[in-house]
C-alpha cells in the first residue's frame, strides 16, 4: 500500500526574520488543523511563549504574531512527502521534496541562524538542500513528545534562539 501525499504549510515569517526554525514535516495533528505543532504534547508553543513572553494556549494568530513579531520564522524542510502517522522515521525517503529555500532566503535577507527542531529535519535539510555558507545551522532536541527528554532541559537547549535574537 501506498502511503499519502503530504503537503507542508507556507512559512510562518514577517519581513525582517532573523532566525528560521525548521522542523522536517508537519504531524497528523498539524495537518488536520492546518496550524504548526497543533499536536497538544509537543512543547513548541510551551519553549516559545516561555522564550518569547507569550501565552502558549492563547489564539493561535495570537502566537504566531508574537513569535514572527519577534523575527522568528517557522517552517518546514519539505514541502511535501508520503508518510503514515507522525513520526519522522515513517517518512518514506524517496518521496521527499524539500521547499524552495532558494526564494525563502531571497526574501529574508535578514536571516542569520537556522535551528532545526530535531535530527530529522536537519539531516534532510543537508541531505536535500545543502549548506549555506552565509547562515549558521543548530540542531536543537526536538519538541515532539517522541524526544523524552523532560520540558525544562527541552526549554534550557532552546534558549540560545533568544540569546541569538539579543545579539543581532
Amino acid at each position: 500500500m501506498t502511503s499519502p501525499t503530504l503537503q507542508s504549510f507556507p512559512p510562518l515569517a514577517a519581513d525582517g526574520a532573523r532566525i528560521l526554525v525548521l522542523g522536517n514535516m508537519p504531524g497528523v495533528a498539524s495537518l488536520q488543523a492546518q496550524r504548526y505543532y497543533a499536536y497538544t504534547r509537543n512543547a513548541f508553543w510551551g519553549i516559545m511563549g516561555e522564550l518569547f513572553g507569550f501565552d502558549p494556549a492563547g489564539d493561535y494568530d495570537e502566537r504566531v504574531a508574537a513569535l514572527t513579531g519577534a523575527g522568528v520564522a517557522v517552517w518546514d524542510v519539505l514541502k511535501h512527502c508520503r508518510r503514515i502517522g507522525s513520526l519522522d522515521s515513517s517518512v518514506q525517503p524517496d518521496s521527499m521534496v524539500p521547499n524552495d529555500f532558494g526564494a525563502f532566503y531571497a526574501g529574508q535577507p535578514a536571516l542569520t541562524h537556522v535551528y532545526f527542531n530535531g535530527a530529522a529535519a536537519e539531516k534532510n535539510y543537508h541531505r536535500l538542500v545543502g549548506r549555506t555558507d552565509t547562515l549558521h545551522h543548530t540542531r536543537l532536541p526536538s519538541t515532539s513528545p517522541a524526544q523524552t527528554m523532560s520540558f525544562d532541559r527541552k526549554l534550557a537547549a532552546w534558549r540560545q534562539i533568544t540569546d541569538a535574537v539579543h545579539h543581532l
